[in-house]
C-alpha cells in the first residue's frame, strides 16, 4: 500500500548542502519544508541561524552537518562546531566519522570522536539529536559492522549511510545490514541518491527511519503517493 504524503514527509530531511547554495535558496528550502511538513531542513552550518529564523514557530527542525563531508577534522574542532551549531538553533546535527581512524583500526579514537560530538551537542540542548555518517561506500562489510557496534556505545541517536558527496549513496543492502547490528537501539538515516518515491519507500521498508534527500518535494508529489 502506498505511503501517504503526510507520513513520508515526516521522514524526510529536506536537504541543500551544495557549496554554492545561496541564502535565497535556503529560504526557499525552508518555505517548502513548512508547506509539506518535512522533518527538518538539512543545511550547511553557516545557514543555521537563517534557517532557525525562517522556521520559527513551525514543526520543522533545523539540521546541519559537522565535519562535512570528509570527517577528517580534529575531534575538538568537530565538537566545538556541533555545540556552536546547536547554540545557533540546530536541533539535529549529522556528523561524519573520522574514516582514517576506522581504516587505521583506531576504534577507541573513533568512539571518542563520536562521543565528544554527542556530548558537546547536548550541552547547550539536551534534546539535540546526533546522526553519525559512516560513508558506507568507502567501507567493507566488516568495517560497517564494526563501526555500527562502536556507535551503540556513544549515545548517538542515528547511524547514517552517506554524505552524498563520495563515490556512492544509500543502498538497500547497507540499510538492512545496519539494521541487523543496531536493531531498535539506534535509528537509521538513508541518504545519497534517493530521488523518487520508490527509492524512499524502499529505504523505509528496509529499516530506515529518516530519509535525506534534495528531492523531497518531488517525492511527496509523486502520483504514486496517496493524497
Amino acid at each position: 500500500m502506498p505511503i501517504d504524503k503526510k507520513n513520508i514527509a515526516a521522514c524526510i530531511d529536506h536537504t541543500l548542502l551544495k557549496a554554492e547554495a545561496s541564502s535565497e535558496a535556503v529560504r526557499k528550502l525552508c518555505t517548502e519544508a513548512k508547506e509539506y511538513h518535512f522533518a527538518s531542513v538539512c543545511i550547511n552550518p553557516w545557514y543555521v541561524s537563517l534557517a532557525s529564523q525562517a522556521l520559527a514557530g513551525s514543526d520543522v527542525k533545523v539540521c546541519t552537518v559537522i565535519g562535512f563531508p570528509l570527517g577528517a577534522a580534529e575531534t575538538e574542532v568537530k565538537a566545538y562546531e556541533a555545540a556552536y551549531a546547536v547554540c545557533q538553533g540546530a536541533l539535529e546535527v549529522d556528523m561524519v566519522i573520522n574514516l582514517g581512524m576506522l581504516k587505521s583500526g583506531d576504534y577507541a579514537g573513533l568512539e571518542n570522536d563520536v562521543r565528544s560530538v554527542v556530548q558537546s551537542a547536548k550541552e547547550p540542548n539536551p534534546d539535540a539529536i546526533v546522526k553519525v555518517i559512516i560513508e558506507c561506500c568507502l567501507l567493507s562489510t566488516e568495517e560497517k559492522e564494526a563501526v555500527c557496534k562502536i556507535l551503540l556505545k556513544t549515545g548517538a541517536e542515528y547511524v547514517k549511510t552517506s554524505t552524498g558527496f563520495s563515490t556512492g549513496g544509500a543502498t538497500i543492502e547497507d540499510v538492512r545490514l545496519m539494521k541487523t547490528i543496531v536493531g531498535d537501539k539506534m535509528k537509521i538515516k538513508a541518504a545519497g541518491g534517493i530521488r523518487t518515491y520508490e527509492d524512499a519507500t524502499a529505504m523505509l521498508e528496509a529499516g530506515a527511519d529518516r530519509i535525506g534527500t534534495s528531492n523531497g518535494v518531488a517525492i511527496v508529489l509523486s502520483p504514486v503517493c496517496e493524497a
